[in-house]
Order: structure tokens, then C-alpha cells, then sequence
């Protein structure tokens, strides 16, 4: 018997407007630790994501590398494998390897081959069995880029997109190659991708095959492979029967997120069958809407956030997140200015607002501006944009009236 922790998706680093996650990643961890010793697991695999950008800050690598000692520490025969994501600088990831495979941590960022064939002594890891077994083997792959693809065949007969045959061939040579060297014995192999009829987290996750290209179907991976730990999905969430498992954040990383049950997959694999189990992770700090369904006037806000009753003493990187839902009968221009003050006189983390509007079926989110290239772009309507996002409704003539004349002064 084997048995493997399988968690995904750090973002370690992450920020959701501006607040800092680093408490609540290093309270979600300990958790993760503490699941991990007390089914006293063989192995933990980390399917990438494991930092939020490509250039992570000393302290997100801090925090990495401390999880992976007190692991170390705590279950000193356990193999630890990670493997990065679309959100990795896997070159930066690897950097440590020859230190790190020292202390029996696996660190897969690119693809290694020899020659055109894939390095089966960086990328199959084997698991040993506690009840004295057949070893089970971690074929270990990371995110595929580009350059980790065979070349694109756009002038083939074959349907389908040239992407997903890339996609699949690789991944046919992989697995081919570790059963030639194992034959029969268990295989697990991890990925970072999408697959077709996964749930996607709204605005969450990239889509990150190159060509357009995006969701690839369950069959890529073979019925005889004994599970398959997947990262990038957000949502804990099981295919093809049990045997394709995403096993999701540590906790919301968006809004989209808060009604998911976050945790880390226990795979357990014996006699030929695999049993699952979803751990759930206590989250570090709340994420709520207020109120949780429906919309307040704005008048309401202030007693329905005292309604919470929050602790004030509560360390600001810790205080529960709040997205407001307000309903608005006619114009206010001053919205996002009132919000703020709500949200300043109380221990929380104001992390945005929806609108609904007197009469309105649905209600419209309000959502965060993206960057834009102000060279690009006339004043007057990135006024007429931050404006509308700002109140929920667009500029009136006296509006803009009031903006030509300050921009005249300029």
C-alpha cells in the first residue's frame, strides 16, 4: 500500500486587491503539514502553481522551502515531489535541485530529455510500498510549454487541433517510455493543464495551451495509470470515474472561489484499486458577502457590517474578506467613496462590490479595472470607463461637462 498527499495550486505570493496572503498561506500549510503526518503519507505531490507570478519574493520562497523542510522533518522516509505550473519560473524552481534531491525533494520545472527521448532518472520516481510491496512509480510532469511539445502538425488529415495531437503524442511517449521500464507496476502521473469538462473558476485560471487551443479530452491518459494528480483547476473535483483528480486551492484565491470546499487530496493505492479522500483545510480567515444573498441599500451597509460582529483586535492579515452587495434606486456618485469608509471603520478586508439596481432581474458586477495602456486610450474615455465602474452607471453631460473643464486647466 501507498499512500499520497496530493495538493496543487500555492499561488504562494498571491495578493486579491492589493492584501497580502502570506498569513493565511503559512496558517493553510501547517494545516497541510499536519494532514499529511497524521495519515502518515509516503509521498506528497504538489502539481504546480506553486508561486503566483514568475518572480516570487523572498519571502514566498521562504515559505516554501520552510514546508518542505518541517515535511522533511516530520516524515523523514515520506518522497516529496513538486512540479510547476503556467504560474512558475520553473528555471528559478529547479535552480535548488542538486540540494534538494539530497534531501529526497523531487523539483520538476521543464521537461529534461536525452536525446529526443524524455529523462526517465529526473521525471519516474519511485514510492516505496510501507507493507513491504511492489514500489509504486510518479511519473512527475510539469506545466508544458511550448518548447516541452513535439512541432506543431498544422498540415495533417487527422481531425482535431494540431495543439491537442502535440498534447497527447507527448504524452504518449512519456507514459510508454515509464512502462517500458516499470511494465505493470502502478503508475501515477501529474500534470498541469485543463481537462474537458473540469469546472473552471470564473476569470481564476489562464487558459494556458498555446494556439488558442485549451481543454484536453480525459482519454490523453491511459485507463491502467492507478491515479492522476492534476493542478491549475481551482475547485477540488474528480474525472473519469476517480481516476483524474484536481485537488484545488488551500483556500479562495477570488471571489468565484468562496463557496468551494478547499483541501488536499489523500490517494491511497493498493491492490490494484485507489481509494480518495478529500481532506478539507479550515480556512485561515472568513471570506463573506454581505449580505450573503440579495443586496442592501446602501443605507444598510453599516449595521449589516456590525451585524458580523467581528473582532476588532483580529491582525489585519488575518481579518475575514468582505465583497459588498449593494442596491442603488437612482445615481450616487459618491458609491465607491462611501464603501471605502464603511469598510475603513471596520475589521475587514473590502475586496469590492456588485450592484443591483431597483428593478433588475440580476445583478451586475463591479469588477476590478484592468491595466491599461494610456497612451492608447483618450482621457475622456478612460474617465467615461472608471466612472461607470466606479458608481454602476455611466457619466451624465454634467459629468463630463465638469471633466473637460478640469482637463482644459491642464
Amino acid at each position: 500500500m501507498v499512500r499520497i498527499l496530493h495538493s496543487a495550486d500555492w499561488h504562494l505570493g498571491h495578493t486579491l486587491m492589493g492584501w497580502s496572503r502570506e498569513a493565511e498561506h503559512g496558517r493553510a500549510l501547517a494545516a497541510l503539514v499536519e494532514i499529511a503526518v497524521s495519515r502518515a503519507v509516503d509521498a506528497v505531490i504538489v502539481a504546480g502553481d506553486v508561486f503566483d507570478g514568475q518572480n516570487p519574493s523572498a519571502r514566498a520562497e521562504q515559505l516554501l522551502y520552510r514546508t518542505l523542510i518541517d515535511l522533511r522533518r516530520r516524515l523523514p522516509d515520506a518522497v516529496l515531489i513538486v512540479t510547476a505550473g503556467n504560474h512558475d519560473p520553473a528555471g528559478r524552481l529547479e535552480a535548488p535541485h542538486a540540494l534538494l534531491v539530497e534531501l529526497g525533494v523531487h523539483v520538476i520545472g521543464t521537461v529534461a530529455r536525452v536525446g529526443e527521448a524524455i529523462d526517465l532518472d529526473r521525471h519516474l520516481i519511485a514510492v516505496p510500498a510501507r507493507d513491504g510491496g511492489a514500489s509504486i512509480h510518479v511519473l512527475a510532469l510539469p506545466h508544458l510549454g511550448p518548447a516541452a511539445l513535439p512541432p506543431l502538425d498544422r498540415r495533417s488529415d487527422e481531425p482535431g487541433s494540431p495543439v491537442v495531437r502535440a498534447v497527447r503524442a507527448f504524452h504518449a511517449d512519456a507514459i510508454a517510455a515509464a512502462r517500458a521500464r516499470i511494465g505493470a507496476a502502478p503508475l501515477v502521473v501529474t500534470g498541469h493543464l485543463a481537462i474537458a469538462g473540469a469546472s473552471e473558476s470564473e476569470g481564476a485560471e489562464r487558459r494556458i495551451l498555446i494556439g488558442g487551443e485549451h481543454a484536453i479530452p480525459t482519454d490523453l491518459f491511459p485507463a491502467d495509470l492507478a491515479y492522476v494528480a492534476l493542478g491549475h483547476l481551482h475547485r477540488a473535483q474528480t474525472l473519469a470515474n476517480g481516476r483524474i483528480r484536481y485537488a484545488g486551492s488551500l483556500f479562495p484565491l477570488s471571489a468565484t472561489e468562496r463557496p468551494y470546499d478547499h483541501g488536499v487530496t489523500v490517494a491511497t493505492i493498493a491492490d490494484g484499486a485507489t481509494e480518495l479522500e478529500h481532506v478539507a483545510i479550515p480556512r485561515p480567515a472568513r471570506f463573506l458577502r454581505v449580505p450573503a444573498t440579495g443586496a442592501l441599500p446602501l443605507a444598510e451597509i453599516e449595521a449589516a457590517l456590525v451585524g458580523l460582529g467581528l473582532d476588532p483586535d483580529a491582525p489585519l492579515d488575518l481579518r475575514p474578506f468582505v465583497q459588498l452587495a449593494v442596491r442603488l434606486d437612482g445615481p450616487t456618485p459618491s458609491l465607491k467613496a462611501d464603501l471605502d469608509r464603511l469598510a475603513a471603520a471596520h475589521p475587514i478586508r473590502f475586496v469590492g462590490h456588485t450592484v443591483e439596481r431597483a428593478g433588475a432581474a440580476v445583478e451586475t458586477p463591479v469588477p476590478e479595472a484592468p491595466l491599461l495602456d494610456l497612451a492608447e486610450h483618450d482621457p475622456a474615455d478612460i474617465f467615461a470607463r472608471a466612472f461607470t465602474e466606479a458608481h454602476g452607471y455611466a457619466p451624465e453631460p454634467a459629468h463630463t461637462h465638469v471633466f473637460d473643464l478640469v482637463r482644459a486647466e491642464e
